[in-house]
């Protein structure tokens, strides 16, 4: 995904934790010992103290363990009013359970006994040290070790021996090998074991990463033990992290367990890729030691949002970050409705390309340090759209499985079984690829490059359908390409070839190589002839280009058409399957057309007929050749630079369509049977009574054995000698010669 790990990882969560170390010890600590301490001195000597003392030592023991020891230089009890002074005191405490081995000091202390008030004048400072193995070693002993120091300096603390109460409203400064910090003013309840710090929490976490956290309010209490941070606030590196409250949860020797922040969560992590994210709550979980992140859990309306050079947007009910070693993050598992949003920059030139993914849940896989791959859980789906374009491809598949690059960008997804893709355009019917598998790749910029489906791939385009083992779709020009036995049918028509190419937003259609289509399902045309019966027609050729609308296709390379006896064939031959209508073109190769004939006899032959251009329309029954016209008889050879062949309607013709009426051939007309040779500017040839009328141009037949016959017009017959000669106003007879052969 497009979200930079590396500024989650840093920014959200170590930013938390090292708020919840440095507070949680220090604070929790602070809160009973004060109390401990501070309420035990008027009972145990402000009150026995009758006149200054020089160096002594009170001590107090339970069970056989000190819970506390004081020292002091001097005190004096006042006359007036029954006060005491204490001075140079040093008080240190074990606890109960010798868990404790904290100090607290100051250079004077006043006890009021009317008010119960035990008040320091100037600083006070206190060092507070867990002990854990406090129960274990012998009275008094301190420990080997010092865990969790905290060290904090005050002034003006007021302590009420009666109600157990304490304040200061002056400022608290604390110190701790992780942390220095501070606040202004704070009280203790003893009622519950409540601390409050008033206003103006802030620490600076010291180390390698730098990090200041404040605070509006600040509640600490015993049971439950935890710190209650109102309005808390992280700094680091140009990174934010901010929440309405959030609340440390301490373990009993006063590590911390895990923060649960709530209301408004949110985090900035600046860099290339400025990151925003959002949620209700955030709960996050620290490994037995607590100086590392073992689970980050966001709920509630969870919200990322990334902007810069990739814009990305993502979006769940529930996050779970799981962390190993040092705040490794290793996986990241989004649930109760995922979705993720890829917007690439508009780039001049190039059509920009949004991609959403959306699943019930997704797992997200680290591996060194970036995004390694993110698996699908529950009916996904991707939705591919462009900006200003009301069109939608939808994809589904039992699960996907995305890899990422090492910039954490979306590389290859793979999607299986199941796999349908669905293009959704308004006003139209839906166009729908399904497939075994598909395979996604996307462009570095951003956006899907192409889609590959494999295995029983099967397409439908409203009344288009499309079979072939493995498909190609590239979004950004809407094509299909099939491959691997590919055949298509669409009312009536089913082609197969080599490789087939379909226009998702044209219906195009592009067929290439070994190129057979066949048009079946066709009505019988009375009126028609060439085309006019119901037997299905077919046609080859190496290319074939097909619109929807008109149904029109062109064929190129040795394109041969056919139905029944009747064959067109050229190097170029465009079909509309509606109209039945034929262009054909020459090129290396002439336009060669067959037809059949009923002569004078009753004996059908063919007539093969080639030019470099052809036209016909089944309504008008009519063929027009252009171009060195050549149409072959089975004795008979006529050449021309046009030609006009009319057939007979297939109502009259039978069975057998495309049958000859008659032809018009005009321009430089040479007619070629064995015996005989004619030439003239135009000839009329009646296919039933094998009639050839020549015209225009001075026509002649030349005869091998008898010589030249000239006139305005000559008619002569396929199977006889006759020759009719009719001459003009000038000479207006009429010979008849009959030559014996």
């Amino acid at each position: 995904m497009m979200l930079s790990v590396p500024n989650l990882r840093r920014g959200l969560f170590l930013a938390a934790v090292v708020l919840a170390l440095a507070i949680g010890g220090m604070y929790f600590y602070a809160r009973w010992k004060v109390r401990n301490v501070v309420r035990e001195i008027p009972a145990k000597m402000g009150i026995n103290i009758q006149q200054s003392a020089e160096g002594f030592t009170v001590s107090k023991s339970d069970h056989g363990r000190t819970i506390f020891t004081i020292r002091a230089s001097r005190a004096v009890q006042l006359k007036v009013g029954g006060r005491a002074e204490l001075h140079n005191v040093s008080i240190l405490l074990y606890g109960r359970d010798a868990s404790r081995f904290d100090q607290i000091s100051g250079d004077e202390f006043d006890y009021d006994p009317k008010s119960g008030d035990v008040s320091a004048r100037g600083d006070v400072l206190i060092d507070l040290e867990a002990n854990p193995m406090g129960l274990l070693n012998p009275d008094q002993a301190p420990p080997k070790e010092l865990k969790n120091p905290v060290h904090l300096k005050t002034s003006g603390l007021v302590f009420n021996q009666k109600s157990g109460n304490a304040f200061t409203k002056e400022k608290i400064e604390l110190t701790m090998p992780q942390a220095a910090g501070s606040a202004v003013g704070a009280t203790y309840l003893a009622k519950n074991n409540t601390l409050t710090l008033q206003s103006q929490v802030e620490i600076d976490a010291t180390g390698q990463q730098k990090v200041h956290i404040t605070a509006g309010r600040g509640t600490i209490t015993k049971e439950p033990r935890q710190i209650v941070l109102e309005e808390p606030r992280v700094h680091s590196d140009q990174r934010e992290f901010l929440a309405k409250q959030a609340t440390i949860y301490l373990r009993d020797d006063n590590t911390v367990d895990h923060l649960l922040a709530t209301g408004d969560v949110q985090a900035e992590m600046p860099g290339t890729t400025r990151i925003h994210a959002t949620a209700k709550q955030a709960d996050i979980l620290l490994n037995d030691h607590g100086d590392a992140l073992r689970q980050a859990v966001l709920t509630g309306d969870v919200r990322l949002d990334a902007s810069g050079r990739q814009v990305a947007h993502a979006t769940a009910g529930r996050v779970a970050l799981e962390f190993a070693g040092k705040h490794d993050l290793q996986m990241v598992h989004a649930s109760q409705g995922v979705t993720l949003l890829q917007q690439p920059p508009a780039e001049p030139g190039k059509t920009s390309q949004n991609t959403e993914i959306a699943a019930p849940a997704m797992d997200f896989i680290m591996a060194k340090g970036h995004l390694d791959r993110a698996i699908t859980f529950g009916p996904p789906q991707i939705t591919i759209s462009q900006p200003g374009n009301n069109q939608r491809t939808v994809l589904t598949a039992g699960s996907f499985e995305a890899r990422f690059d090492q910039h954490n960008h979306l590389h290859t997804l793979h999607g299986s079984p199941d796999a349908r893709i669905t293009t959704l355009t308004p006003g139209q019917p839906e166009r729908v690829s399904t497939s075994t598998s598909l395979d996604l790749a996307f462009r570095a910029t951003g956006g899907v490059d192409h889609v590959v489906q494999q295995g029983n791939l099967a397409y439908v385009d409203g009344t288009r359908k499309a079979w072939a083992d493995l498909a190609r779709y590239t979004p950004t020009d809407q094509v299909l390409v099939l491959s691997g036995s590919p055949r298509v049918a669409d009312t009536g028509m089913s082609t197969t070839a080599l490789l087939l190419r379909i226009n998702r937003v044209t219906g195009e259609a592009i067929a290439e190589g070994d190129v057979k289509s066949t048009y079946s399902e066709l009505k019988t045309q009375p009126d028609g002839a060439l085309l006019a019966s119901s037997d299905p027609i077919h046609v080859t050729a190496n290319h074939l280009t097909a619109s929807r609308s008109p149904s029109i296709a062109l064929y190129t390379g040795n394109a041969r058409l056919w139905q029944n006896a009747n064959v067109v064939a050229a190097p170029t031959l465009e079909f509309d399957r509606d109209r039945r209508s034929i262009t054909a073109q020459g090129g290396s190769q002439p336009v060669s057309t067959v037809l059949v004939q009923t002569g004078k006899d009753g004996k059908v032959t063919s007539v093969t007929i080639s030019s470099a251009r052809l036209t016909y329309t089944d309504a008008e029954r009519q063929i027009h050749l252009e171009g060195g016209v050549t149409a072959k008889t089975t004795d008979s050879i006529i050449t021309c630079r046009t030609m006009d062949v009319y057939l007979m309607a297939h109502a009259q013709g039978g069975s057998a369509a495309g049958r000859l009426d008659h032809l018009v051939a005009k321009d430089q007309v040479v007619i070629t049977q064995p015996a005989r040779r004619a030439t003239g500017d135009q000839l009329t040839y009646t296919a039933s009574e094998d009639k050839f009328v020549l015209t225009g141009g001075n026509p002649s037949i030349f005869d091998a054995e008898h010589g030249k016959i000239t006139g305005n017009s000559l008619t002569f017959f396929r199977h006889d000698d006759r020759v009719l000669v009719e001459g003009d106003k000038s000479a207006p007879s009429v010979t008849t010669t009959r030559v014996a052969r």
